[in-house]
């Protein structure tokens, strides 16, 4: 039960800093980033790996755009080395 309350307290946070403007919502969401996949692994040890997949879907569905945005410059410094 206490992995169920710290996703919603979770959930909770990640409201609260979605509604904040963008240049303060760095430093709070890479807290939350960092905590994901603690509470993602408590949610599948108490119940189970279909908790777990949708905290996984929970979590890429938020971060999606900076996600994204990675991979993007992953591709970029690739690419650049590539061209070397």
């Amino acid at each position: 039960m206490l992995s169920v309350t710290a996703a919603a307290i979770w959930v909770l946070l990640a409201c609260g800093v979605a509604a904040l403007p963008m240049r303060w919502q760095i430093a709070p969401g890479l807290a939350l980033l960092i905590a994901a996949p603690v509470l993602i692994v408590l949610l599948g040890r108490d119940h189970g790996a279909i908790a777990a997949g949708f905290g996984v879907f929970a979590l890429v569905s938020m971060f999606r755009r900076p996600i994204l945005h990675a991979l993007g410059r992953l591709r970029q410094r690739h690419g650049a080395e590539a061209r070397k």
